[in-house]
């Protein structure tokens, strides 16, 4: 493994900023260290930078045990959101001031910021300064002047979180592309789970300092292993009693048990359109909410809400409309684990005689 974390800790003044928390990387990879604010991830990502010193725990960069190296000295790119670029530097000597204090020959710096001034599309922009720039393009000269130095890992905090939504998107792709072309291992730290499910290669969950799931986005979106996860991951719905939803009184669940619902389990129409009726509950539509792609639903099945789906090409529903609600599965939760429930009343339908 490229990149190996074994058992980290950190304790801020009784506070346990970091706990256990044990990963490995492959080479290469683009990581999303992903979770709510104060989850721990910042603060990882400082101990990984040589930034903060861990309690406990050791860091492994190429089989290298790394605790007790400088930062400079441990091969680590990093990119903060804010670029932290030089203001009185012009593109060209941001981008090479890595290479300079190194008092590597100027030939080899205008070689290598040649390069990245192509790599990162900013060939024509060497000579302005950072107020002449938009923030797209000020972070492009962070992430060049950040891998000028070729290092072996690059961090990133929250690289885009100063920029405007439709940038913040081009760049998202942007990264990927320019990750797969260099091929430099690379953790990025964001709370957007859109941004870390279209750019990760895997993902790293972290809540309360202690990492809840290390995997691809799809296996974590499809098998998620704590309640957490199950909850963090997805728009869900949490319901106290799931036995008293269609279908599932007839499972094993014990009093108490806490299930979570996402929109993609739930299927709402009239009660003609629904493929299960048998297995449909009578709901009443709440709110509607306009998702561009489709629509959300807000739904009361019951004593319980739950969010659903419904495409624009379907025919539309009114709120206070009473609807047929079909729940395929949930997940069924407690402190350490999410199980996958189907619906036991789900049957295949009459065949149709022609």
């Amino acid at each position: 493994m490229h990149i190996e974390v074994r058992g980290i800790s950190k304790n801020y003044n009784g506070h346990q900023a970091v706990s256990d928390v044990s990963f490995s990387i492959e080479r290469g990879k683009l990581i999303g260290l992903l979770g709510p604010s104060g989850g721990g991830k910042s603060t990882l990502l400082r101990i990984l930078a040589g930034l903060e010193s861990p309690d406990a725990g050791e860091i492994y960069i190429n089989g290298k045990l790394v605790n007790d190296v400088q930062p400079q000295q441990r091969g680590i790119g990093f990119v903060f959101q804010n670029y932290a670029l030089f203001k009185h530097m012009n593109v060209f000597d941001n981008i090479a001031f890595g290479l300079t204090i190194r008092k590597k020959d100027k030939a080899e710096i205008k070689q290598r910021v040649d390069e990245l001034l192509d790599l990162t599309g900013l060939r024509g922009f060497e000579k302005r300064y950072p107020h002449q720039l938009s923030g797209g393009q000020r972070q492009r000269v962070a992430f060049a002047r950040a891998l000028a130095p070729r290092p072996e890992l690059l961090l990133l905090d929250e690289p885009f979180a100063a920029i405007d939504a439709k940038v913040r998107k081009e760049l998202r792709t942007w990264l990927k592309q320019l990750i797969s072309t260099i091929g430099i291992t690379s953790i990025f730290v964001t709370h957007d789970q859109d941004e870390a499910v279209e750019v990760a290669d895997e993902m790293l969950i972290v809540q309360q300092g202690r990492l809840e799931q290390q995997g691809t986005p799809v296996s974590i979106y499809t098998e998620p292993k704590t309640a957490f996860v199950a909850g963090f991951i997805g728009h869900s719905t949490v319901v106290e009693q799931p036995t008293s939803l269609r279908g599932f009184e007839l499972t094993k669940l014990s009093v108490g048990t806490q299930a979570i619902i996402r929109p993609e389990f739930v299927e709402v129409g009239r009660e003609q359109e629904i493929a299960f009726p048998s297995a449909a509950a009578k709901g009443t539509v709440r709110h509607i909410f306009f998702r561009g792609a489709h629509l959300e639903l807000d739904i009361q099945v019951g004593d319980n809400r739950v969010a659903a789906h419904r495409s624009l090409d379907q025919e539309p529903l009114q709120p206070g409309e009473e609807v047929s609600v079909l729940i395929h599965r949930l997940y069924v939760v407690s402190e350490q684990s999410a199980t996958m429930v189907e619906n036991p009343l789900k049957v295949d339908p009459l065949p149709v005689h022609i």
